[in-house]
């Protein structure tokens, strides 16, 4: 079988400068490739997420690969895909069709890029203690999306969030596929809020 060029491209998202933010790979595919071997890219690649483009004319078919697994939903990795449609001459906005359903990436003429995801809005549930004892710091409220991909840990102020140092392996042991923590950002601040993710099971 003749070897297959695929376009490639390494993303820093939300970033400005080179090995900073948070990094992504994007394939620009003609059709999506089997199973195994985008697992296989996605693990040689060895960065948190790999996306996989297949150009459908009116939208763009949309997959996430961590080096383990394929996820459901990925923003980081989707502001790269639009990044790299948007430098290769696609019109904005961009529908991306995706296990999540529709996501859309607008883009302002000073070139920032706007994201329009779905809503998953988090029950409260009772998981503050092992929240607490995994993450390392104290946790004021815990929620979970209905899908149970998410669970959200808000924390009393940024510093907490920037200081966090997890247990990971007890991170996994949540009730959730990821955690989220988050909290309100100091005042002056150009920005309301920090989070941070963390995916042990991917």
């Amino acid at each position: 079988m003749s070897a297959q060029s695929i376009p490639y491209f390494d993303v820093f998202a939300f970033t400005n400068r080179m090995f900073a933010g948070n990094p992504a790979g994007v394939c620009l595919l003609t059709e999506f490739l089997p199973n195994e071997q985008l697992q296989a890219i996605a693990t040689q690649n060895d960065l948190p997420e790999t996306a996989f483009l297949v150009d459908r004319g009116d939208h763009f078919d949309l997959r996430w690969m961590t080096p383990a697994v394929e996820v459901d939903l990925c923003g980081h990795a989707t502001l790269a895909s639009a990044h790299c449609l948007f430098e290769e001459g696609v019109a904005a906005p961009i529908r991306f069709v995706t296990r999540s359903g529709v996501l859309t990436v607008d883009r302002s003429p000073d070139g920032l890029l706007a994201m329009d995801f779905p809503s998953w809005p988090p029950t409260e549930i009772d998981a503050r203690a092992a929240a607490a004892e995994a993450l390392g710091s104290l946790v004021e409220w815990t929620g979970r999306t209905d899908n149970e991909f998410f669970l959200l840990a808000l924390v009393s102020d940024e510093r907490s969030v920037r200081d966090l140092k997890p247990d990971l392996h007890a991170v996994g042991g949540l009730d959730a596929s990821a955690v989220i923590v988050t909290g309100p950002a100091d005042p002056g601040q150009e920005f309301d809020f920090v989070s941070r993710l963390f995916a042990p099971k991917a």
